[in-house]
C-alpha cells in the first residue's frame, strides 16, 4: 500500500489540529496514524470524531455485537488497518480468537449461534446493497428497539466511508497493531 497522504508529524499542523490531537494518544504518548492522517484536515476530523466517538462509545448496541459490525465491516471493505484496530478492541468486548476469524469468512462459516449469524448476513447486505431486505429488518427490529437499528445502520454506514477513506489515503498500521491484521 502506498502512502497518499502521510500522517501529521509531531506538533505540526494548526492549532485546532494540535488540540484535536492532544486527548487521542494510546499507550500514553502516541497518536495512532488515523487521527494524525485525519488531522491534516481538522474541521473534518472534528465532526469525523463525533460520530465516531458516538458508535464507538455511546452506541445502544452490545460492544460485542457493534464490533463484530465494525470487523466485518472492514472485512467486506478490504481495510487492514481498520482491521487490525478492532481486533484488539473486539477482544477487549468479548469477541474469540476463533470469533474473530469467523467474521472474515462471513454468516457461512457452521460455528455461529443463529443470532449472529443473522447479524452478519445484515451487514453483508446493508454493505453490499445499501439497504436491507424485509426478512433482514423484522429479524433486527424483533431483536433490538429503534435506537439499535439505527445505532446498527450507522456503524456500518460510518466504519464502511472511514474504510474508503484508510484504503484511499493509505494510512498504514500503527507498529503496535502490526501482529494484529
Amino acid at each position: 500500500m502506498t502512502t497518499r497522504i502521510p500522517p501529521l508529524p509531531e506538533g505540526e499542523g494548526d492549532e485546532q489540529a494540535r488540540r484535536l490531537l492532544d486527548g487521542l494518544a494510546v499507550g500514553g504518548d502516541r497518536v495512532p496514524n488515523i487521527f494524525t492522517t485525519f488531522a491534516r484536515h481538522p474541521r473534518l476530523l472534528r465532526r469525523w470524531l463525533g460520530l465516531g466517538q458516538h458508535l464507538l462509545r455511546e452506541s445502544t448496541l452490545h460492544p460485542r455485537e457493534r464490533e463484530i459490525v465494525i470487523l466485518r465491516t472492514a472485512a467486506l471493505s478490504g481495510s487492514s488497518y481498520e482491521w487490525a484496530q478492532h481486533v484488539v478492541i473486539g477482544r477487549r468486548a468479548g469477541l474469540t480468537e476463533e470469533e474473530i476469524d469467523r467474521i472474515a469468512a462471513g454468516s457461512e462459516d457452521p460455528g455461529w449461534a443463529d443470532d449472529d449469524r443473522v447479524l452478519l448476513r445484515a451487514i453483508d447486505e446493508l454493505h453490499g446493497g445499501h439497504d436491507l431486505s424485509e426478512a433482514a429488518w423484522t429479524s433486527l427490529s424483533t431483536r433490538w428497539d429503534t435506537h439499535q437499528v439505527m445505532d446498527f445502520t450507522m456503524t456500518v454506514g460510518f466504519y464502511t466511508m472511514t474504510a474508503m477513506a484508510l484504503n484511499t489515503f493509505g494510512v498504514e498500521i500503527d507498529p503496535d497493531l502490526a501482529g494484529a491484521s
